[in-house]
């Protein structure tokens, strides 16, 4: 998976399955470790993957009709273990994700917003080849 970010421009997320790293532009940096020990894995990634359950990990759930049919899910998580307070989704009524909105503890927002969503392109597989530019300082992130 790729994510090539818009803000800040040139931030980009990307595993190959095994690896995943984060590439911090602005701090001339890049955060690398295995896939499984990935914190970007918490919320938007983990929902759009499938790795959460809402019956099982979710309480105070609400939902409340948008625009043009989609439909927008709120929720809390049950346990205070997991990295974020609150989860917004706004699904479409085909239901494709169109939105997630993710609140930590730390009152930090990540807001995703996806459209023009393309299925089964292909794409060259080196752009999910990792390659650091010359001179950043690459951190082994640690769980």
């Amino acid at each position: 998976m790729r994510w090539d970010y818009v803000h800040p421009k040139g931030k980009v997320w990307l595993s190959d399955g095994k690896q995943h790293y984060m590439l911090l532009p602005d701090d001339n940096r890049v955060e690398y470790g295995p896939m499984k020990e990935t914190d970007d894995l918490r919320a938007p990634l983990a929902f759009l993957l499938g790795k959460l359950h809402f019956e099982k990990e979710f309480r105070n759930l609400e939902e409340r009709p948008e625009a043009g049919g989609a439909l927008r899910i709120t929720a809390d998580p049950k346990s205070d273990t997991l990295p974020y307070s609150h989860v917004e989704f706004v699904v479409s009524a085909d239901n494709h994700i169109l939105e997630v909105k993710v609140t930590g503890f730390d009152k930090s927002l990540m807001d995703y917003h996806f459209d023009q969503e393309k299925v089964n392109i292909p794409v060259d597989a080196k752009m999910f080849q990792f390659k650091a530019p010359p001179g950043v300082e690459m951190v082994r992130t640690e769980q």
